[in-house]
């Protein structure tokens, strides 16, 4: 039987390392078990973040720091909470697509992550239970790892997305990482790369879909109701054909939220929003183009058109104002193979002359002269001179959002789009763009990051103990981030930056909670919003 010292050492959760004082190793058999010298917090993250500097690759960087992670979690948000915004790119995006990629060649153990086999639907809860070991679950991110945007199906590898974006919760919001826990479903992959590797640790088997995949899913969903009534369920990256009916299935039922579809659209939304702010002009005087019609471009649709009729518009009017462009140009009533989010916002072809010609991008901007383009299609250089000039000069401040991510696959790097533009673009973007100095003017482009707006969205609701999160909380939390920034600022961003995550996370948080108070949905007894918040909020010490 292991010592109750090596137990302590061996959880994250309670591990602290050499911090341990001499009192506190004799009372839980630590004596022996550890060098002699303590050291405080700030000792120990000076000598973890020399080590990280010395590293010279972003994947060597996320491998000793997921050392960390996985062997004492206080340090590990201590030291992110440090270096934020150096960090997010390499726990999160976009590192963690090479993570992903090589995950069954730098695979040391579990992650306190719940893997679930789709073949044994009767094991689920034991999963979650042993996967829990007791700990006050609160939170739970899971994916099936069909649609990581950029690389798409990755199998049981995946399950990086979900510890990754539980680091950001707590980094940013402050959730306590004792009670979240990663979910993996192992519904099989269609990547052939991964069935002919023999070093995959999946199921190596076509993927599941159709009665059987969607009866998986509710058997999770219902055990997850069971074993953790109080916690919020976020499904993350899955198929574009399962995405949406999941949420549309759960999302008047349990505390839920997907971020592909409302985390994108809020972010989005909210870069929209702080644009007219900067701009003077109204949203509802907006002419709006989605380039990719994926599960991303549909949310943001969805959440765009959603805050017209907010303003005041009718709803016939308000659809009037989207065109959808895919791979197969702009999308029509009879285009085959539509999605039923896609038919929402589709266009007939008696309003264009030259329908039959509106297969690309260009001839798109040409006919319908979009005051704001927003981009998921991951097509890189899509938003080429060409497409951003003609955009340009039919609108005094363009709107654009090339949101793909890797940077590899951009639609447009935001220094061209300030250079093509002659300044006039507000951009945002989907990878971090830095600082970029234009005829004098230092501009300042805001990451249209969903990590900006999910842990706000998720731990208000949670601080809030809401029976649901519904369009009302997610439109607050938008308009909270937008009006952030200073828009009288000369190269004003339409977001706030990375560095400010912790404080403009707390101020959504408790936005949201409110909301939810507002709308009776708050659990018994919570009536002050930011005394909620506070109430929930975990801090890295020890």
């Amino acid at each position: 039987m292991m010592r109750k010292g090596m137990q302590i050492l061996n959880d994250p959760f309670k591990n602290k390392g050499t911090a341990f004082t001499v009192a506190e190793r004799r009372e839980l058999g630590l004596l022996g078990l550890l060098p002699t010298h303590v050291r405080t917090i700030e000792e120990q993250a000076a000598e973890i973040y020399a080590l990280y500097q010395s590293k010279t690759s972003g994947i060597e960087k996320r491998h000793l720091l997921m050392e960390i992670f996985n062997t004492n979690r206080t340090l590990f948000f201590y030291l992110m909470k440090q270096h934020i915004t150096e960090f997010m790119p390499i726990v999160y995006d976009p590192v963690i697509a090479e993570s992903i990629e090589q995950y069954d060649e730098r695979y040391l153990r579990p992650q306190d992550a719940a893997y679930l086999d789709v073949n044994y639907p009767e094991d689920i809860a034991t999963e979650l239970a042993d996967a829990a070991d007791g700990r006050d679950i609160r939170l739970i991110v899971v994916t099936d790892a069909e649609g990581i945007l950029g690389i798409g199906d990755w199998g049981v590898n995946g399950v990086d997305i979900s510890v990754g974006k539980l680091m950001v919760y707590t980094a940013a919001a402050g959730i306590d990482p004792a009670q979240v826990l990663p979910v993996s479903i192992d519904a099989g992959t269609d990547n052939q790369q991964l069935l002919d590797d023999p070093n995959y640790l999946g199921n190596r088997q076509h993927r599941v879909r159709g009665d059987r995949y969607f009866a998986f899913i509710d058997h999770f969903v219902e055990k997850v109701e069971k074993l953790f009534p109080k916690s919020l369920l976020h499904f993350e990256d899955f198929g574009r054909g399962t995405a949406a009916r999941i949420l549309d299935k759960y999302q008047d039922q349990i505390l839920t939220f997907n971020d592909d579809i409302q985390g994108t659209g809020i972010i989005s939304l909210a870069g929209v929003l702080g644009a007219m702010n900067i701009s003077k002009e109204k949203l509802t005087d907006q002419t709006f183009l989605t380039f990719g019609a994926g599960t991303a471009g549909m949310g943001i649709a969805k959440m765009l058109y959603e805050e017209l009729i907010r303003q005041g518009m009718e709803p016939a009017e308000a659809k009037k104002r989207f065109y959808l462009v895919d791979k197969q140009g702009l999308l029509f009533e009879d285009t085959p193979g539509l999605t039923p989010k896609q038919e929402l916002f589709t266009r007939q072809r008696t309003e264009f002359a030259n329908a039959g010609e509106l297969t690309d991008l260009l001839s798109v901007v040409k006919a319908v002269h979009p005051t704001v383009m927003i981009g998921t299609s991951t097509q890189p250089g899509a938003f080429s001179e060409a497409v951003v000039k003609e955009m340009a000069a039919h609108t005094k401040r363009p709107v654009i959002f090339p949101l793909s991510n890797p940077t590899k696959l951009a639609e447009a790097k935001a220094a061209d789009l300030l250079k093509w533009t002659a300044g006039r673009a507000l951009v945002a973007t989907g990878i971090p763009a830095g600082t970029i100095n234009y005829d004098g003017v230092d501009y300042h482009i805001g990451q249209a990051n969903n990590a900006l707006i999910y842990p706000g969205v998720g731990f208000g609701a949670l601080a809030a103990q809401a029976k649901l999160l519904n369009d009302e909380m997610i439109a607050a939390a938008a308009h909270a981030l937008s009006g952030i920034v200073d828009p009288d600022q000369p190269g004003a961003a339409v977001l706030p930056p990375v560095e400010k995550l912790a404080d403009f996370s707390k101020r959504v948080a408790i936005t949201v909670a409110q909301s939810a108070i507002d709308q009776d949905l708050a659990g018994e007894g919570i009536t002050d919003a930011q005394t909620a918040v506070e109430k929930m909020t975990w801090e890295a010490k020890y």
